[in-house]
């Protein structure tokens, strides 16, 4: 079932995770986008000064 090289499974252990990365960096600049929208868009025009 697993037809891996030692070559490739080591490869594959020593590369870096950019998925995750790539999907942690997306998360969280929704999320900042997400604040500053909210910060901008309710509690300024309302006069909460933070």
């Amino acid at each position: 079932m697993n037809n891996l090289s030692e070559e490739e499974r080591k490869k594959i252990l020593e590369s870096s995770p950019v998925g995750t990365w790539a999907l942690m960096l997306i998360v969280g600049g929704g999320m900042v986008i997400a604040w500053l929208l909210m910060y901008y868009g309710v509690f300024l025009p309302r006069g909460h000064i933070g």
